[in-house]
């Protein structure tokens, strides 16, 4: 006879070995070119010019003006992600509110297997302040690897139509200013 103590011992185990449990801070230094991901100009006037973009089509991360990205992979289904969205607000908000980085870094967000609508609930229940992109068929899902959600890429912009993943978090990360001294370690300005 299985007691409810062995059940959820088994349902524990099982859990972590699915991956029901976010990895915490599996850090990724790789120095590798970013994948091309083409994305669609975002619909909101202040998006575009969050982004640097002028016109409303599609684009890609080196074309963002700012030295470097940061691409958050969420979902809108992910617990983690949801606890993790007050925290990544505060890490907008510290770069925004700092006239040395403000210009220097972006953030956008990547809905893994989310569609359009989703994204949009997920930006307004969390009052996310950057854009966020739908990735309803997984198809930068699977050219950043198939992560975990929350994960995180620090892209550095060569300026050159190029992009050098430098820093790569897979679940949440400790702190904002933890991330955001990590992100300065690695990058120049």
């Amino acid at each position: 006879m299985i007691t409810i103590w062995r059940c959820m011992a088994i349902v524990a185990g099982l859990l972590v070995l699915s991956g029901g449990t976010p990895a915490r801070e599996k850090q990724i230094v790789s120095d590798e070119a970013m994948a091309e991901i083409a994305l669609p100009a975002p619909k909101r006037v202040e998006d575009r010019q969050y982004l640097g973009l002028t016109d409303d089509s599609t684009f890609t991360v080196p074309q963002i003006k700012a030295r470097v990205v940061i691409v958050q992979a969420f979902s809108m289904y992910c617990p983690h992600c949801q606890r993790e969205a007050p925290h990544v607000n505060t890490l907008f908000k510290t770069i925004h509110d700092n006239p040395e980085l403000r210009d220097q870094i972006r953030l956008i967000g990547i809905g893994v297997g989310n569609s359009a609508f989703e994204v949009g609930v997920f930006q307004l229940k969390y009052n996310v302040p950057f854009p966020l992109f739908s990735d309803s068929d997984f198809s930068i899902h699977k050219k950043l690897g198939e992560v975990r959600t929350p994960s995180f890429f620090v892209v550095r912009n060569d300026g050159n139509g190029t992009c050098r993943v430098v820093y790569e978090i897979e679940g949440p990360f400790e702190t904002p200013d933890t991330f955001l001294k990590a992100v300065l370690d690695r990058v120049e300005f």
